[in-house]
């Protein structure tokens, strides 16, 4: 788990813990072991320096490096650490410079006059459940999990914005966050099936189990979402089999490895034409992303 945090650069420091108990828990996937050292990348020792003359003044605070590789910016290198406060776990990213010499905390963003439109393209591969018009001028494409709370905290808001924005529409992507959610996986799959038979059942289903999300367990799991197609108003029996089919594995896989080329590693992530939004209600309020959403539907990007 990590907490959504803002981040403030200071006089060149980065002052970051401070800020972070007051997030709501987004999701986060388990990062891979460090690489080997690399040509043109810091080493481990000089990233544990670096964090211990930086952060080693907190005692609540420890750390554990998950990566060192080569950035999406040529010459860059990014470090990936999770940080562990009495709080809950942080993943924290820096930029460290070709020359080594400074390094940028926060989001990597693409730049030019459309900056988005390489995410809209990859995008046009999003196939996942949807709602709203087909030929909508602005579509949300969600990465989520049935298992992550921040996704059901979410919710409330996703329903509140297709209310208000009803040409808006709506592609649900599934990306659980196996490694930590013991039953997502499963989830996934009857979410890929009952889309694929029922679409308007779909998502009475996904409200259902986010209001049972806690009762739900790797024990119980395919009993009770079993319990929820029947109750949104798809075949219980057609749906179970899908779910044991290869091909539902695969789809499953498949949209993961979308989010994954798009940069996904919590959830929920949500991507307005392309715009990449995370914390939705919660670090990134509402009326913000409302405010994203009323923008593009001017058919205000690509440098309009």
């Amino acid at each position: 788990m990590r907490y959504s945090c803002k981040k403030i650069v200071s006089n060149g420091l980065i002052v970051l813990l401070s800020l972070c108990a007051w997030g709501v828990m987004a999701q986060t996937k388990a990062l891979p072991a460090v690489p080997a050292a690399q040509s043109g990348l810091p080493s481990e020792a000089t990233v544990q320096a670096f964090l211990k003359q930086m952060f080693g003044w907190n005692q609540e605070l420890t750390w554990k490096i998950a990566a060192i590789k080569p950035a999406e910016a040529p010459g860059f290198a990014e470090v990936t650490a999770i940080f562990n406060t009495p709080q809950g776990q942080q993943v924290f990213r820096i930029y460290v410079t070709p020359d080594q010499r400074f390094a940028m905390t926060g989001d990597m963003v693409p730049f030019g006059a459309d900056p988005f439109a390489v995410a809209r393209t990859d995008l046009k591969a999003a196939n996942g459940p949807s709602r709203g018009p087909a030929d909508a001028a602005v579509t949300v494409v969600e990465f989520g999990d049935l298992e992550c709370p921040a996704c059901k905290a979410a919710q409330p808001n996703v329903a509140k914005l297709m209310e208000d924005e009803p040409k808006l529409r709506l592609i649900f992507q599934n990306f659980p966050l196996e490694s930590i959610h013991k039953w997502a996986m499963l989830g996934a799959k009857y979410v890929d099936c009952i889309g694929r038979e029922n679409n308007d059942a779909l998502w009475k289903f996904l409200s259902i189990v986010y209001e049972h999300q806690g009762e739900i367990t790797p024990q119980n799991a395919d009993s009770m979402l079993k319990g929820f197609v029947k109750e949104a108003g798809a075949n219980p029996d057609t749906v179970a089999a899908c779910t044991t089919k290869p091909e539902t594995e695969k789809h499953i896989r498949e949209s993961m490895a979308l989010g994954e080329k798009l940069g996904v590693d919590s959830t929920p992530t949500f991507f307005i034409n392309g715009r990449k939004v995370i914390g939705f209600g919660n670090t990134t309020p509402y009326e913000v992303v409302k405010a994203i959403v009323d923008f593009n539907a001017r058919g205000v990007q690509g440098g309009n």
